[in-house]
């Protein structure tokens, strides 16, 4: 990426039928390097690459690094009014919908059809959040089509990078394995943070993202 706004294949994405505005996205120098900034103010939106429709193997690693330097003061993850969070970066996965229970099932086809869009139906986000502790699994208030993974917790801390290295089928098995004996094909990976929730606004930064197969 080259500094400004990021090029393709990356993609600016919101929700079908958004009316908050989109979380902003740059590149620009951090770290050393060439960072992207994450921007929201009362917002949502996300920063996408699609990828090779293939299955994740055992061994397939997604690494990313962050800075959150503005938070979210009330943000909480386990609410409706408080599902915001400055920094995320997520797996899209094309399940197939016949392990879902009816209601489910039904649900993701009328949101397809209505949005005219092949919207996941499984979808893994490695988050920053400000109450729960590293390590929390637990689905989205929303929608149980988004498992969150806690990977950052607390405040935000200026200027302090942490690296990340997850093996994403190994973690998609336990956020969803229960609706899936295997591991379906990747989708997409995004970028992310939104405040639409809670109205509030954050500043972070993530560098390096690499899906390794």
């Amino acid at each position: 990426m080259t500094t400004g706004t990021p090029a393709a294949p990356w993609r600016v994405a919101g929700l079908p039928g958004q009316k908050p505005p989109l979380t902003q996205f740059g590149v620009q120098p951090g770290d050393g390097r060439q960072v992207l900034r994450v921007a929201t103010d009362a917002s949502y939106g996300n920063l996408v690459l699609d990828t090779p429709r293939l299955p994740p193997g055992p061994d397939s690693l997604l690494r990313w690094s962050w800075s959150l330097e503005r938070g979210l003061p009330a943000s909480d993850l386990r609410t409706r009014a408080g599902d915001d969070s400055p920094l995320k970066v997520c797996a899209l996965f094309d399940m197939p919908l016949d392990g879902l229970p009816l209601g489910e099932r039904t649900r993701m086809r009328m949101a397809r059809s209505i949005s005219g869009e092949a919207l996941p139906a499984a979808t893994l986000c490695y988050v920053w959040d400000r109450l729960l502790p590293v390590g929390t699994q637990r689905a989205n208030a929303f929608s149980p089509r988004v498992r969150f993974i806690v990977v950052s917790s607390g405040e935000a801390r200026p200027g302090q990078w942490t690296a990340f290295e997850r093996r994403i089928a190994s973690d998609f098995r336990q956020a969803f394995g229960h609706e899936s004996a295997t591991v379906p094909p990747l989708m997409a990976i995004v970028v992310g943070g939104d405040a639409d929730n809670t109205g509030g606004q954050s500043l972070g930064y993530v560098g390096d993202v690499i899906l390794r197969p």
